[in-house]
Formats: C-alpha cells, sequence, structure tokens
C-alpha cells in the first residue's frame, strides 16, 4: 500500500499557460477540485508558455494525482484547483 508524502505547500494553479508551474519539478503532483458547481480542464505543458502535452477534465470536488516530467508545467481553467508536490512511500 503507498501513502502519499506531501513535498511542498499547496498552492492555486496557475490559469495560462505563461504562467504555468512545474510545481518546483516534481514528478508527482497532487490536484484538488475545490469547486462543488463546475468541472474544470487541466493542461500539461513542455514549459511555461511551451507547446501541450495533453488535457484532461478533473471532476469537481475530485482529487487526482498527475505523474509528470520534472520539466513540464501545469495550469488549470480555474484556480478553485489547487496542486501540491508529492512522493510515494510504501
Amino acid at each position: 500500500m503507498s501513502r502519499t508524502l506531501i513535498l511542498a505547500q499547496e498552492i492555486n494553479c496557475p490559469t495560462d499557460t505563461g504562467t504555468a508551474t512545474s510545481f518546483t519539478s516534481a514528478t508527482v503532483v497532487r490536484l484538488v477540485n475545490t469547486s462543488t458547481s463546475a468541472d474544470h480542464v487541466i493542461t500539461v505543458v513542455e514549459s511555461q508558455g511551451g507547446s501541450v502535452i495533453g488535457t484532461f477534465t478533473m471532476l469537481r470536488g475530485t482529487t487526482e494525482l498527475l505523474e509528470k516530467q520534472p520539466s513540464y508545467c501545469v495550469f488549470a481553467a480555474d484556480t478553485s484547483v489547487k496542486g501540491a508536490k508529492v512522493g510515494f512511500t510504501g
């Protein structure tokens, strides 16, 4: 059974590619959509302002663990999505 290791403080996700964050070169990011009324698109880019790697829709009130390359950056459609750099133990 794996457990989540918190490695940084949770922040509001940026909302555009120019301010996208790598979460301090994280390879795993815990995302939570705190909205109770809206689903939001999450976008992963090669770097701030870089090419899109992929997107997915995060349902309202859900949590996801996003695995990514350390240099890849993330932004969300709304600041109600929060993220933190995490790892796994066990």
